[in-house]
This record gives C-alpha cells, sequence and structure tokens, in this order.
C-alpha cells in the first residue's frame, strides 16, 4: 500500500498545520533510514542502548478497531525485525533500546508508566500523550527470543524474527496487538475487555486462554493452535465488500488461513510442538525436511538450504534440544534421514 496515501487518509481528523508536520516528520524519518541502516548506540548501563531516530509525533491516533494497524502501516519502513542482531524495544516510534543481554524479558506496570527489561533496568514512559494511545513495538530478530508481560497482566513468549506492536496501556473496548512473526499468548482474563491478534488480513480475538500464533510474511500461512480455552479466528472474505468469516476453535484445535486462497480450515492437533520452543526444544513428528530446516534456520539465524526437492520432501520424527549448536542438531537429524552436509561458513549450511 502506498505509505503517503495512508498516511494522509489516517491524518483526516487533524488540521493542516499538523498535517504538514506528519509528512515531513515521516518523510525525513525514511530518508535517513535508507540512507544509512547503521544505527549510533549509546551505552545505558550493562542491559541496553538507546538510540534516538527523531521523534515521528505520530499525531490522530485513536483506539478505534484500524489504529494498531495504521500506526503498523506508517511505521513498517523502519522497525524491520532483521535490522538488529539484539532485540529491540522502540518506545513510542522514536527511541531504541536495544537489548544485547540473553535476559531479555520486559515488564509492563498495570499503568504502563515503567517498564522493567532484565533483572534490574528500568524506564519511565508516559503511557498517553494528549489522550491519544502510545504504541511500543518489540523487535526479535532471527537467532533471538523474548518473553514480554503486558500491562494487563498477559504474557507473550516471541520466537525468533518476531514482532509485536502493542499499546503501552490498553483503552477502548478491545486490547489490541499486532504480530508478525511467531508468539505464544497467555491471556489474562477480562470479559469486558476482549484480546485481539491483528496480523496481515487476520484477527484472533480471546477473553483469556493460552494459544500459539504463527504468522511469518514468507509464509503461505497463518497458523492458530489453542492450548486452553477458545478462540475466535476472523478475516476478510471479500476486500471488496468488507465481509468476514469467522472460526471458533477448540483446546487442541488448529485453524490454518492461506494467504493466497483467502480461505480457513480447522484440524485436530498435539498442540506440545507447537509450544515447545518456549522450553528450548523442538519437537518434529512426520514433518518434512523443509519445513524443519527453515525453523532451524530461524531460530539460529543460519541460512541452511537443502539442494533436492526429493530430499526436502523426506520425513523426520523426533526431539531436538536447542541448547545444542546447530550443527550437532542438523548431525541428528542426519542421522535417521538419507543426507550429507557441508558447512560454508559460519553462517550456512548446505545439505544434499
Amino acid at each position: 500500500m502506498n505509505k503517503e496515501k495512508t498516511s494522509k487518509e489516517h491524518t483526516s481528523t487533524i488540521n493542516r498545520e499538523e498535517k504538514e508536520r506528519l509528512r515531513q516528520r515521516i518523510t525525513n524519518s525514511i530518508f535517513r533510514y535508507n540512507r544509512n541502516k547503521k544505527r549510533v548506540k549509546y551505552v545505558v548501563g550493562a542491559a541496553a542502548s538507546i538510540t534516538f531516530l527523531g521523534s515521528l509525533g505520530f499525531y490522530g491516533y485513536t483506539n478505534d478497531s484500524s489504529s494498531i494497524e495504521d500506526y503498523v502501516k506508517a511505521t513498517e519502513h523502519f522497525v524491520d525485525s532483521q535490522n538488529s542482531e539484539d532485540v529491540t524495544l522502540i518506545l513510542d516510534g522514536d527511541t531504541n533500546i536495544n537489548i544485547g543481554e540473553e535476559n531479555s524479558d520486559i515488564k509492563y506496570s498495570d499503568s504502563g508508566s515503567q517498564v522493567t527489561i532484565g533483572s534490574s533496568k528500568q524506564l519511565d514512559q508516559a503511557a498517553e500523550k494528549n489522550n491519544v494511545v502510545v504504541y511500543n513495538t518489540l523487535i526479535v530478530p532471527y537467532g533471538r527470543r523474548s518473553q514480554i508481560e503486558l500491562s494487563d497482566g498477559s504474557k507473550v513468549w516471541l520466537n525468533s524474527g518476531s514482532k509485536l506492536v502493542y499499546p503501552v496501556v490498553f483503552k477502548g473496548k478491545h486490547r489490541e496487538v499486532y504480530l508478525e512473526g511467531e508468539g505464544i499468548f497467555d491471556v489474562t482474563h477480562n470479559k469486558k475487555q476482549p484480546f485481539v491478534v491483528k496480523s496481515d488480513n487476520h484477527e484472533i480475538e480471546v477473553l483469556g486462554t493460552v494459544f500459539n500464533v504463527s504468522s511469518y510474511p514468507d509464509d503461505e500461512s497463518i497458523s492458530t493452535t489453542l492450548k486452553s480455552g477458545s478462540v475466535s479466528v476472523s478475516f476478510k472474505e471479500d476486500s471488496f465488500f468488507g465481509s468476514t468469516k469467522k472460526l471458533k476453535i477448540t483446546p487442541g484445535t488448529q485453524s490454518v488461513y492461506f494467504k493466497n486462497g483467502n480461505a480457513i480450515k480447522s484440524r485436530k492437533v498435539d498442540v506440545t510442538k507447537y509450544f515447545s520452543w518456549r522450553e528450548g526444544v523442538f519437537i518434529f513428528k512426520r514433518d518434512d525436511l523443509k519445513y524443519i530446516m527453515k525453523r532451524l534456520s530461524r531460530y539460529y539465524n543460519v541460512d541452511i538450504v537443502i539442494n533436492d526437492e526429493v530430499l526436502e520432501a523426506q520425513t523426520f520424527s523426533g526431539y531436538l534440544d536447542l541448547k545444542d549448536d546447530v550443527e550437532n542438531v542438523v548431525k541428528i537429524i542426519k542421522e535417521t534421514a538419507n543426507f550429507e552436509y557441508t558447512k560454508q561458513n559460519d553462517n550456512q549450511i548446505s545439505i544434499n
């Protein structure tokens, strides 16, 4: 979608001076980002470094059903999940905190005004500005993972190559977040304020439950796997007429939304394998080698290339301890599958 058009549509409720200021700041920020992707880092304690990208000043956001999506579209140019090797927390679109330490857990206070990073680092932040919701973004690059506790007490575990956009404090009728990548959600129950996970043309609504969502941009589908409670999964069936299709799933069930076919189906699954990475384990049950190597590639941030289509379709079942390095994990799979591999360098493995 054209970004300039998005910004104009979004700012239709503010005056001309504010429109021009917003347009100029977004344009300048995108220009600076494209010109120089390297960030200047300032050390703050042992936990993090802060980079000031210049205030973007996103005026006019309201906590309606589309506000978080508007924010994601307006900021997607400079919140690339692979632009840093560190877990990165972006405060209100203008301050980056690069979390280089192993303990990248993040926790918000009930009011959202205090953020705790790791075991000791604390930051203060305004939960609202001029009665307008403030959004933060958590970016987890390939090879890293992170955990965050939101201001309502809900917990999210983010897998490699993921991005979560969320309000500092939840206002309005819904608690909305936006996910790109994979996350496990343990949602605090609130009947009066349902929790909604949004992604590309896809929405999951819950009151309080535990579920996994996998929504990587380069995957052909978005999957939602329910461990407990109940969720309602919906997508826009017809973009022209705006019709929406919904599907409710029960524990032990997975919904799969196919992006190209714009269709959804559900199936019974063993949910354990979709939650095990949180504990540092991959469980595979008759999964093909292409799928397995894609998961390992994201987890370890290593390019794994399979040079044979027949080999890609071979299946593997097993338990992989992700505390081992990637080469040892590949060796374990090799014991039960017929292939050889060569390590090209520290970041690439070729399988034949």
